[in-house]
Order: structure tokens, then sequence, then C-alpha cells
């Protein structure tokens, strides 16, 4: 039974080895949850993330940005309805600076997503 689980997953690492290395994103997405750009997204931070998008430092934080970009969709020149994080602070959700947001309108948002 180990030797057949083995083999399973030395055929799967084998698949995506050359991709990033031995604990791939595929790993990563089946064992662990959501894989963000080199770091394990667990449901503990989604949560806590969710409940700073509810909160008054995030909207004010969201305000500084939308009015600094006066409005205007940073990626079409549209009208900014939303703020797009281009990095997040990994370790302390709502502590990343003014310049890693940026304003878009929505569809340029879901276009990033």
């Amino acid at each position: 039974m180990q030797l057949k689980l083995y083999m399973m997953a030395k055929c799967i690492v084998g698949k995506y080895k050359n991709e990033m290395g031995f604990w791939t994103k595929y790993f990563s997405q089946q064992i662990f949850g959501k894989y963000i750009g080199g770091h394990i997204w667990s449901a503990d931070r989604t949560a806590k993330y969710r409940a700073y998008l509810k909160s008054d430092a995030w909207k004010r934080k969201r305000y500084v940005v939308l009015k600094r970009d006066n409005w205007t969709c940073q990626s079409c020149g549209a009208k900014a309805t939303q703020v797009h994080h281009k990095k997040y602070a990994k370790y302390q959700i709502g502590k990343e600076p003014i310049k890693w947001l940026v304003s878009l309108c929505k569809p340029c948002h879901q276009k990033l997503h």
C-alpha cells in the first residue's frame, strides 16, 4: 500500500517538478489551500482579510487611494470604484503601504483576478 502511494506521488512530482521543485504549486493547492505568490493563503488568513475589508481602517485607506488616483482606473481610464492590492503584507493583514494599492474599475479588477 505504501509503495503504491509512493509511486503515485513520484509520478505527480515528476509531472510538476520542473515548475517549482518538490513542493509544487499543485501540492500546495491540493493539500493546504489556495496558493498566492510564494506562500500559502490559509482559511484563517482569508477570514481575517475579509474582516479587515469591512473595517473602518480599510474604508479610510480605500478612500485615500481612490482620491489619490482622482477616482480614475489606472488601467483603462474609466471611473474607478475598487482598489486592488498589487502586493499583500505577508504576515500583517492591513499593514500594506498605500503605494501597494491602485484604483481600478470593476472590469479591470476582475481581469486581474
